[in-house]
């Protein structure tokens, strides 16, 4: 397989290099991790600025391979993540865009890629995790409307947000994966009532979301009733094959950063510790041939990733906490001090193995649907 850019791909990516290189230093100062308000304005004033550029486009109407171009390229020039975008940019907006009726895509598109709107993801529930198809937030039919009762937990920029992408079931009779539908819920609705979760590394990106009569309008339904868990499973593709992309450029420059730091202090003399980068290199590096595989077989088969997503964020969450570990022992006594670089992301990679899918359910999916490995009694 060719992964080498072709003539359009080359030119796309020198011509983002050069609008970074001028358009990075007129940002403002990035706001404290703490405020949220503020953060939702920087990270949207950021997506603007794409937007004027011509380079919001990128996530839904451009190849798979362009998509990944912009992240490696926007990643490698330090430019601000798509922060309290994540959800709209790369997991409702691609399931609009891929399931979506004319006017949803029309209505909800727009505002997400203009950065005027925020989305959260309304998926987890307390005794619905890892198993996501035990869900128990109710919508009944009622007119034009379907009538929400529940509560949603880890649900991402919940107090920021606009929009939640939100699975309901509609159907307690029908069979567990067969009685869910996929809604856009507005979180002005009455009945919303969001707590903020604070985690290990002290942000609070995270809330619990209660439920209470919510009246979402049927139009806001993305597939058919009861077709929910088919969206989902488009949403969940978005979320495990392309959305982490970006962060596998992060990790390679965060191990070339550790790698210097270990030459100031002393410790590269330590054989154990360079075999270590070194291990994490070579599978940082073979992580991101994994990704263009992933993206170059999205791209022959329509856009939406396939399950080769769930190999990649299976190894990816294992070696972003490896790649923590080491920056630890690097840092020495000082891993133990929140000031310093990388400590709070050491605390933040312990929950990659269970964002997104914990990797036990990536493994089933990798063993049923890739190996053809029997399903367990």
């Amino acid at each position: 397989m060719d992964l080498a850019d072709t003539p359009e791909e080359a030119e796309f990516r020198a011509r983002l290099r050069e609008w970074l290189a001028k358009a990075l230093p007129t940002l403002p100062a990035r706001p404290s991790p703490d405020d949220w308000p503020a953060r939702r304005a920087y990270d949207l004033g950021w997506q603007r600025l794409l937007y004027d550029a011509g380079y919001a486009h990128v996530h839904w109407d451009a190849s798979p391979t362009v998509r990944l171009i912009f992240l490696e390229e926007t990643e490698e020039a330090g430019a601000p993540y798509v922060g309290a975008g994540f959800v709209g940019l790369l997991h409702a907006g691609p399931t609009i865009a891929a399931e979506g009726t004319a006017e949803q895509r029309e209505r909800w598109l727009p505002p997400i890629l203009r950065g005027e709107e925020v989305w959260c993801q309304g998926f987890s529930e307390p005794d619905a995790g890892s198993d996501l198809a035990a869900l128990r937030t109710r919508a009944r039919r009622d007119g034009d409307a379907y009538v929400v009762s529940g509560s949603k937990i880890w649900t991402s920029h919940a107090e920021v947000a606009d929009w939640c992408e939100l699975l309901v079931r509609t159907d307690p009779s029908a069979p567990r994966h067969r009685g869910i539908t996929w809604l856009a819920m507005p979180m002005d609705a009455p009945g919303v009532t969001v707590r903020p979760l604070r985690t290990l590394a002290g942000s609070a990106e995270f809330a619990e979301v209660f439920l209470d009569e919510v009246r979402v309008p049927v139009e806001n339904r993305v597939g058919e009733e009861n077709d929910g868990w088919r969206v989902t499973m488009v949403t969940l593709s978005f979320e495990r094959g392309t959305a982490f992309a970006g962060e596998v450029v992060a990790c390679r420059r965060t191990l070339g950063e550790l790698a210097r730091e270990a030459r100031r202090d002393g410790r590269w003399d330590d054989p154990a510790l360079r075999r270590r980068l070194g291990r994490l290199n070579a599978e940082l590096r073979a992580l991101w041939r994994l990704t263009q595989w992933n993206v170059s077989e999205a791209q022959a088969t329509g856009g939406v990733p396939g399950v080769g997503g769930s190999v990649f964020k299976l190894r990816y969450s294992h070696i972003r906490q490896e790649l923590y570990d080491a920056a630890a022992d690097v840092l020495g006594d000082d891993a133990l001090d929140l000031e310093r670089p990388w400590v709070l992301d050491r605390l933040s990679s312990l929950s990659y193995t269970i964002a997104a899918g914990t990797s036990q359910i990536q493994r089933n999916i990798v063993g049923e649907r890739i190996l053809g490995l029997p399903k367990g009694p």
